[in-house]
């Protein structure tokens, strides 16, 4: 996996905590926060964002990940997401963040997937081992 200190791992977490106080989350109630760490090695965050058409709604990895894509870096090595709860895992990415990661990961193998809770507990894991068979980019046949 990617290598990190534990000083970077700190930052994200903290930085996820603070992203999350923005979340939108009037329905659920249930707000989240992501920080993530490009391959420019500047840090993006983002909070969940919904809306009264749930389909809408934007998960904080999404935000956070498509705020780097926005800003011009379109790889990231380390992402962490902090949830309501406390202890690591309680909040994990989404099937459809999980995607979006598969997408814009340096390394699937490498890229690290950081899950905390508000205490700071967290739990680390390659993006591999959360979508092991992702839905590789679509090439249109010229035929």
């Amino acid at each position: 996996m990617y290598n990190l200190s534990n000083e970077q791992i700190k930052e994200l977490i903290l930085l996820a905590i603070e992203a999350r106080k923005k979340a939108y989350a009037p329905y659920s109630k249930f707000k989240v926060g992501a920080a993530v760490l490009g391959a420019d090695g500047k840090i993006y965050t983002g909070c969940n964002i919904e809306n009264a058409s749930f389909g809408l709604t934007n998960c904080a990895e999404r935000t956070a990940i498509f705020k780097m894509v926005s800003e011009g870096c379109q790889s990231f090595n380390a992402l962490a997401v902090v949830g309501a709860g406390d202890g690591p895992g309680e909040s994990g990415p989404c099937g459809a963040c999980r995607q979006v990661i598969s997408e814009f990961a340096a390394d699937m193998n490498q890229t690290v997937i950081i899950s905390a809770g508000q205490d700071g507990e967290y739990r680390m894991e390659p993006a591999i081992a959360l979508y092991p068979r992702p839905f590789m980019k679509f090439e249109p046949n010229n035929d």
